[in-house]
């Protein structure tokens, strides 16, 4: 164990520099705001871990492995944090420093499979008859009737909404990624009704004084309908997005339109969806029921004696 991995860290990185070197880098590839932060912050805390008489330039992958220790047992880590500080590290030594990949094998934990929670159809109708406010409700129907992300419904525009093709435009999603979603009719009918009270002028939902609608304040749409309505009170609005996704292939939507639909660049993303379809499921057989093995006959004298239970029921 290092020498280190129990001392009161300083408040401040001593290697400034090589921060800043680290958020220049990211800017000029263009990251998002969100990863640019989150990689500043885990790679800070590593150059406050080296101290003061250990450059960041000058570490071994046995160092690295040292902090990511430290940080799991005396911080608690996730593994999504766990990632991402490996992540942080890696593109200071490969893109900041242009050193070999092969030079940083560094140990990345197991993903935790889960599920992802989904509103059930009734739920999802309760809710969406709850909002009163219009432009509250047409967040939600935007939401679950496109499968969007919460940063891609900030940023949709007027112009997005592409009435003839009947199709959602949306602009660099995750990955800097544009795509097309399905836009509702009933949807649509919704957005006229609010186009004509709201006129947003540039952004589709706009806040009070101008400017995007925040992120925050969508959120909060969200619990105040969960709260009203009675429904399920852990979903989010990523919740929204697992149903949309959900409720499709239950309906018979193929699984690769979905794929392109929710932006994934993988159709093993998508397939997690697969484990949670009621309608897959009754589809399903067990390899006995191929067997086709001739029904039982119950014994009278049994049959007669004791009251057979149906274990169905």
């Amino acid at each position: 164990m290092p020498s280190n991995t129990n001392k009161k860290l300083p408040r401040e990185s001593l290697w400034q520099n090589e921060v800043l070197l680290l958020e220049q880098e990211l800017t000029l590839k263009q990251y998002s705001w969100r990863t640019i932060k989150t990689y500043k912050y885990f790679f800070k805390e590593y150059t406050i871990w080296l101290g003061i008489n250990r450059h960041p330039n000058n570490q071994k992958k046995e160092d690295i492995k040292d902090f990511l220790y430290h940080w799991i047992k005396h911080k608690k880590a996730s593994r999504s944090a766990q990632n991402q500080m490996v992540n942080a590290i890696k593109f200071y030594y490969e893109k900041v420093l242009k050193r070999e990949r092969v030079v940083y094998e560094l140990p990345r934990p197991k993903k935790a499979f889960k599920l992802p929670k989904i509103f059930s159809e009734e739920e999802i109708k309760e809710l969406l008859q709850t909002p009163e406010n219009l432009k509250h409700k047409c967040i939600l129907l935007t939401i679950y009737s496109t499968g969007i992300r919460l940063s891609e419904l900030i940023n949709l525009r007027v112009k997005d909404i592409d009435s003839k093709r009947m199709s959602v435009h949306i602009i660099g999603g995750k990955g800097k990624k544009d795509r097309y979603t399905v836009l509702s009719p009933t949807l649509l009918n919704f957005l006229k009704h609010y186009y004509q009270i709201y006129m947003p002028e540039y952004w589709l939902f706009e806040g009070q004084d101008g400017g995007q609608y925040s992120s925050r304040s969508v959120q909060q749409i969200l619990r105040n309908a969960i709260q009203k309505s009675g429904i399920n009170a852990f979903g989010t609005i990523h919740t929204l997005r697992h149903s949309f996704a959900t409720h499709l292939l239950e309906n018979g939507t193929d699984l690769r339109y979905i794929q392109h639909l929710l932006g994934h660049a993988s159709s093993k993303t998508t397939e997690i969806y697969t484990h949670i379809t009621e309608h897959h499921m009754a589809k399903l057989k067990s390899p006995l029921d191929f067997l086709k093995l001739k029904e039982p006959k119950l014994n009278r004298l049994i049959e007669n004696n004791y009251k057979i239970r149906d274990i169905s029921k």
